[in-house]
């Protein structure tokens, strides 16, 4: 869901994900990061020159606004959030929002930086539909990597991403049940998602190249 709001007389917008009871997330976010239980995923548009030192005390007090109770995850980005792109392959759902400025490869000769960074980012966030192991959900969160840099050489340009791209891929909680043991790209339900990943970036990326 796109929302709207106002912070020091700027119009910005996030996207949520109301996810509600029996959901678990991985994911590299700023707030609500790892592996667990989640109720709700927020991706939240700042604006460039991000000033704050609390993103994570910022983002819950967006989720806190918008009534989001219970644990959840959140993103930032300084992308235009309501350029968000959508695909979807056989019930798993991508959705992105990308800047792509500033953008490199992975393994730089830069020594790198402590801190956080500004954000840019290219963020995605995977809903499937079924359980899925804690190694799972990990090599899920590989899997749409490796799409999303797939897509973005597919765009005609030269990264690997942006120094602050997040992930977070959402599924049911297997309550004591088996769950599915792989997501890797060649696994039914990773293959999915690569796929998806792969459609969203590459409509966004294009749409700035």
């Amino acid at each position: 869901m796109l929302l709207a709001r106002q912070e020091d007389g700027a119009g910005l917008h996030h996207l949520v994900w109301r996810l509600g009871p029996g959901w678990r997330v991985c994911s590299s976010a700023v707030l609500g990061g790892g592996i667990g239980a989640r109720a709700w995923i927020l991706n939240a548009q700042v604006p460039g020159g991000y000033p704050r030192l609390d993103p994570d005390r910022h983002l819950a007090e967006i989720a806190a606004a918008e009534d989001l109770d219970g644990p959840g995850a959140g993103l930032m980005t300084a992308a235009d959030v309501t350029a968000y792109t959508v695909a979807d392959d056989g019930g798993v759902t991508a959705t992105v929002t990308s800047g792509l400025g500033v953008r490199g490869w992975a393994a730089a000769p830069d020594e790198g930086a402590d801190g956080p960074l500004p954000p840019g980012t290219v963020n995605i966030v995977v809903v499937v539909p079924v359980a899925l192991s804690d190694a799972a959900l990990v090599n899920a969160v590989a899997t749409a990597t490796e799409a999303k840099v797939q897509a973005l050489l597919d765009a005609g340009l030269d990264c690997s991403g942006t120094p602050t791209d997040a992930v977070c891929v959402a599924a049911p909680d297997p309550g004591g049940q088996p769950a599915e043991p792989f997501a890797g790209p060649r696994s039914r339900w990773g293959a999915r998602l690569a796929r998806s990943v792969h459609r969203a970036v590459l409509e966004s990326a294009l749409r700035q190249s």
